[in-house]
């Protein structure tokens, strides 16, 4: 759970870090707003992707799910910047299906949480694995990363994509391409 007032404490240090005066007018109310902000973009910690992923539907097929371009804004553990883009989230069916939004909300667990792109890719996919019995699950991350393209080497526009394969997909190249082919279709 987010404690505000912790988070205040600290940004009053943070700006007085700096060299700023907390008294001036446009800072006054800052350690109250990012404490809000805070509240709002690290609300993954407090959830889990299970709550998302109980209310299955029955399927006649076992055919890849894909949902793709699932935008996301995540919060890098190692510099405190923000990595953004979009999610790219396949798995083949046990019988059962799950709401396509469930797929979604379970790339925002994850996200809004401190995080690393390649641990959040994994996270999804075994939660796939594990809440659905998935035969496999396969996720493709493509993000910017501020701590590399605002700071550091500076270099924007520069994306990291990152793989996860689980079950059937790990070692199936065929269900791979497929993947890959979808993607682009």
């Amino acid at each position: 759970m987010v404690n505000k007032e912790k988070i205040k404490e600290a940004v009053v240090l943070l700006l007085e870090g700096i060299g700023e005066d907390v008294n001036r007018e446009g800072l006054l109310d800052t350690p109250d707003r990012i404490a809000r902000m805070y509240e709002e973009i690290f609300s993954g910690m407090d959830q889990s992707a299970s709550q998302h992923l109980q209310k299955t539907f029955t399927a006649g097929h076992n055919e890849i799910v894909l949902e793709k371009d699932i935008v996301f804004y995540s919060m890098c553990e190692h510099h405190l910047m923000p990595f953004y883009g979009k999610a790219h989230v396949a798995y083949i069916p046990s019988g059962k299906v799950v709401g396509l939004s469930k797929i979604a909300r379970t790339v925002e667990v994850y996200a809004k949480r401190l995080q690393i792109q390649e641990k959040m890719g994994a996270q999804i996919a075994d939660a796939l694995m594990e809440e659905l019995h998935a035969k496999g699950a396969m996720v493709m991350i493509e993000a910017e990363h501020m701590c590399m393209t605002m700071r550091g080497v500076k270099k924007p526009g520069s994306k990291t994509v990152t793989i996860v394969t689980r079950g059937a997909f790990a070692d199936d190249e065929k269900l791979q391409n497929s993947f890959y082919q979808m993607l682009h279709e």
